[in-house]
């Protein structure tokens, strides 16, 4: 399976929006049900400090990867991941070569020398993802966020570039 890893085009739009209308990517993120195309592509449009890349098999959007950064003077060194890969694909490699694309643009490209991201403490198939690309986690954020009913904790994870 090829996988082709390129820039978010608004033709996109409405794949992405698919992906995160899964189950388990509206579990896993804090995206609500329901949102409308003209809601990802207004949210797309407004987005600045914001790379974001898709995964391509067979000509069919997969996977998203968005790597948001700041004006921030004193956290330009700083950008956060959000990801998403389509159910029919998980296991197959796509969220590992959308985290190798973002790693290569902040390491080589952006120059950011660390990477934050949130992840629910019971996705274990993200957390064991995330550590096999240097994250680490650097705490536990209670009741971060409101999923099936209850609260649920998540863990702030980063990874420090080795210079």
């Amino acid at each position: 399976m090829e996988i082709e890893i390129r820039h978010i085009e608004k033709s996109d739009v409405e794949a992405v929006k698919d992906i995160y209308d899964q189950p388990h990517v509206e579990e896993g993120t804090l995206q609500l049900p329901y949102q409308s195309t003209d809601m990802w592509m207004s949210r797309l449009d407004a987005l600045t400090n914001f790379i974001g890349l898709v995964a391509v098999v067979d000509e069919k959007v997969v996977g998203h990867l968005g790597v948001h950064t700041t004006d921030r003077h004193r956290r330009k060194h700083v950008a956060s991941l959000v990801i998403a890969v389509c159910a029919s694909v998980q296991g197959k490699g796509i969220a590992k070569k959308l985290m190798s694309a973002a790693i290569d643009l902040c390491d080589n490209w952006l120059n950011i020398r660390k990477i934050e991201l949130q992840v629910y403490v019971d996705n274990e198939r993200a957390i064991a993802l995330y550590k096999k690309f240097g994250f680490e986690i650097e705490g536990e954020l209670k009741e971060y966020g409101f999923k099936a009913g209850k609260y649920v904790s998540a863990y702030a994870m980063g990874r420090v570039k080795e210079i």
